[in-house]
């Protein structure tokens, strides 16, 4: 069974829950890997098929480096700073130059409550927990899942942090770049839309985050996935491409402080979902929202740390692109739904790296959607077990430099690209002229 297929039958069953919940299980027993005619002559699928793969197909894995290389000029692109308004202002001019120019931003003011002092130790990194590394059972400091060096059923695990300490970073130029410390006030974040043909009022929401902090460049948190979403922005706003819905492109500000980018978009927005404006214009500047995918994070994927706290040098054998809905959510199980449907189109068109679903999609940007519309988010690991863990150790860090990864890792992040992509392209129903 195609992702067309698939997709067709879950928008014929979305008023009936049972009944999309078993297209949904068959997809994910992989019982839909194909008939013997699929493919043959005939098949009534083979077009629609052909435009996600000419698609997919357009995204390239040094463009999609040149992407991130961009990003990575601004530094850590931290919130209330001017490389935080400088790279607002390239994004917005990247997107226009790519033909998605119907540019627009969010403006809204940031004004938090002054740091608590004392929660964190130096530079910001969280204090070590019983620095005498035993417990008072006399067990091994970590077995529960706490502090370098120890085990949990989790696997080994190291300690987590923000660096606020710009001398930890080593190479001048970029420490200078990233000196300035943010100050309050107002704040701005951009998106463009590819418009629909015939469903203009629904669409589609693709976002990262922007912004970044801890004196590095902010490459893989998130300009990895800053750059999916501009990439996509790129191939969806071809001259050649036509989508029946509308897909929004949206790089959230203000995440790393609690996704008040992202919130403040719900909070401005969600009132005015499907309103033609003005009246018999075809005109909708908020379509209805149909779902919401985040990206964040995805380029390190090797494995937990041992029990030196190390992590390896190397990607890990069982690399893959992850899927995560939130279990606790109230649209729990259309995001489910929608998760197992980008699985199934990692399985069709994405080239390297499988993919896997989990439950816990938590601290990234679709969180303010995710009781409003289906919302998922792709990562390079599962946030909650594997990056909390420790398993990416330049995580907030000054390491988070392009220098830092390795084709593996860039293609890694391709993989989510191509994954998002063909299911978009299939749920919007995209085809290419001349194809």
């Amino acid at each position: 069974m195609t992702v067309t297929r698939i997709r067709r039958m879950y928008r014929m069953t979305r008023r009936h829950r049972w009944l999309r919940r078993i297209v949904v299980m068959v997809v994910a027993l992989g019982l839909a890997a194909g008939t013997a005619a699929e493919g043959q002559p005939g098949n009534e699928d083979e077009g629609d098929d052909e435009f996600v793969r000419t698609l997919v197909g357009r995204l390239d894995l040094r463009q999609y480096k040149a992407t991130i290389k961009g990003l990575t000029e601004f530094g850590d692109r931290r919130q209330g700073t001017a490389r935080n308004r400088d790279a607002v202002d390239w994004i917005e001019s990247r997107l226009q130059a790519v033909g998605c120019t119907n540019t627009e931003r969010i403006v809204y003011t940031f004004d938090p409550a002054p740091r608590q002092q004392g929660a964190r130790g130096i530079g910001g990194t969280r204090p070590q927990l019983n620095p005498t590394g035993s417990t008072t059972t006399g067990g091994a400091v970590g077995r529960n899942g706490s502090g370098p060096g120890g085990s949990s059923i989790f696997g080994y695990r190291r300690r987590t942090g923000v660096v606020r300490d710009p001398l930890a970073q080593p190479d001048e130029t970029l420490r200078a770049l990233n000196l300035e410390e943010p100050t309050n006030g107002e704040r701005s974040e951009v998106f463009c839309t590819k418009v629909g043909t015939t469903h203009p009022d629904e669409m589609y929401i693709i976002g990262a985050h922007m912004d970044g902090h801890g004196f590095g460049e902010a490459a893989n948190d998130d300009g990895s996935g800053t750059a999916i979403v501009l990439e996509l922005a790129r191939i969806f706003s071809g001259s050649d491409v036509q989508t029946a819905r509308s897909i929004r492109f949206a790089l959230w500000n203000n995440e790393e402080t609690g996704l008040n980018g992202s919130t403040a978009y719900v909070e401005q927005r969600r009132e005015r979902q499907g309103l033609e404006d003005p009246t018999g214009s075809g005109r909708y500047p908020e379509p209805r929202w149909l779902g919401m995918i985040q990206h964040d994070m995805m380029l390190f994927d090797h494995g937990a740390p041992g029990p030196d706290g190390v992590v390896s040098r190397d990607q890990r054998r069982e690399a893959d692109v992850n899927i995560e809905f939130q279990s606790n959510s109230d649209l729990v199980a259309e995001s489910r739904d929608l998760a197992f449907l980008f699985k199934s189109a990692n399985d069709a068109f994405a080239t390297d790296y499988p993919a896997t679903v989990g439950p816990h999609m938590t601290n990234t940007d679709s969180t303010p959607f995710m009781n409003v519309t289906p919302s998922i988010s792709l990562r390079e690991n599962e946030r909650g077990m594997h990056i909390g863990a420790g398993w990416d150790p330049h995580w907030h860090q000054p390491t988070d430099l392009y220098t830092t990864f390795t084709d593996d890792d860039f293609r890694l992040g391709l993989n989510a690209a191509q994954t998002t992509l063909a299911a978009i392209a299939q749920l919007v129903d995209a085809v290419v002229a001349g194809r």
